[in-house]
């Protein structure tokens, strides 16, 4: 007599996954009563590691502050209504949000390159609210030592606050990447008054010391093989994005081209209080967006939530819809 062999279907899947739920709950039924557990308090994931091609890439939180916004931060140029409007129909609070703040480290194999160093000592989120990328390195299996190039896209704050450490440069073996134009914009002294003048002086602080050590870029300058400046202009002077390319596959890195997950995205028409030129990020935002809903490659946003990873879908005529990346780096 032969039996035949047993061959998969929904019906044994279903059948035996209802075993094994059911098997505790039988067994649990002589269990003694046990009091409920403490109270752990929230907490998120402070590292992120993938691959695209033969790069290995980490994302670290520098950062999981909640800010009042999006209004007026975002669509100072709409109404208020309308803004929380977008919120409600997006599920979202009114009026608090989390950004991410996600400096990445990519490993080519040759060097490992740090793109933006996060808010540190004196950045635009004071600790310990923010500045966490000092701390953090060492959970995602790092130490400052090992960071053979930082590349800054723009000079803000929380871009740049992570240079220093305790008076000394933290990344004592790297140097350093960010575009000219961007360079010669925040450095010279007595060059800006008001809050324009206040972010400068944290970037002179944060990078004359490492002055000697830097590469200045325009667009279409090579980092290193694979990692490729573009023009961002708009949300300050020389702001760079760069396109990440290995064995065939790509992301993007885009700095702050969006602030906010869906007002920034839905309506990238709408101003936001941190941009230097406003007109001319909206164009760009509507460019970048565009060609990134088209290639259809993941983006690390700096300012989306963690871990920052995710694509752009068309949303009708002039609209995007952030999709969090879910597996499909994980392959």
């Amino acid at each position: 007599m032969t039996t035949s062999p047993i061959r998969p279907s929904r019906r044994n899947f279903l059948a035996t996954a209802a075993s094994l739920t059911a098997a505790p709950l039988v067994s649990g039924l002589a269990t003694p009563a046990v009091a409920a557990a403490p109270s752990l308090g929230a907490w998120q994931p402070k590292y992120w590691r993938y691959k695209v091609g033969s790069f290995e890439i980490t994302t670290i939180s520098d950062s999981e502050v909640f800010i009042d916004g999006p209004f007026p931060l975002i669509g100072a140029n709409a109404t208020e209504p309308d803004v929380k409007q977008l919120m409600r129909d997006n599920l979202l609070p009114e009026a608090r949000y989390q950004p991410g703040f996600s400096p990445t480290l990519v490993n080519t194999g040759r060097e490992l390159i740090l793109f933006d160093t996060g808010n540190g000592e004196n950045g635009f989120v004071k600790r310990p609210d923010g500045g966490w990328l000092a701390a953090n390195l060492a959970q995602a299996g790092f130490k400052p030592e090992d960071v053979d190039i930082v590349v800054l896209s723009h000079g803000h704050p929380d871009h740049v606050g992570g240079v220093i450490e305790g008076g000394k440069p933290l990344f004592p073996n790297a140097r350093y990447y960010i575009g000219q134009i961007e360079y010669d914009f925040w450095a010279p002294e007595g060059k800006h008054t008001g809050e324009i003048e206040g972010m400068a002086a944290v970037f002179r602080t944060n990078t004359k010391p490492v002055a000697d050590r830097f590469t200045f870029l325009k667009p279409g300058d090579d980092v290193v093989p694979g990692i490729r400046a573009v023009e961002a202009y708009g949300h300050t002077p020389g702001h760079l994005n760069f396109h990440i390319e290995s064995e065939g596959r790509a992301i993007y890195f885009w700095g702050d081209c969006a602030h906010h997950q869906v007002a920034s995205l839905a309506r990238p028409d709408w101003h936001c209080v941190f941009d230097i030129d406003r007109e001319q990020a909206a164009i760009t935002r509507k460019r970048v967006y565009d060609k990134l809903a088209t290639d259809r490659i993941p983006i690390i946003g700096y300012h989306m939530p963690f871990p920052s990873v995710g694509y752009l879908e068309r949303d009708g005529q002039s609209a995007y819809r952030w999709l969090p990346h879910s597996y499909q780096l994980n392959l």
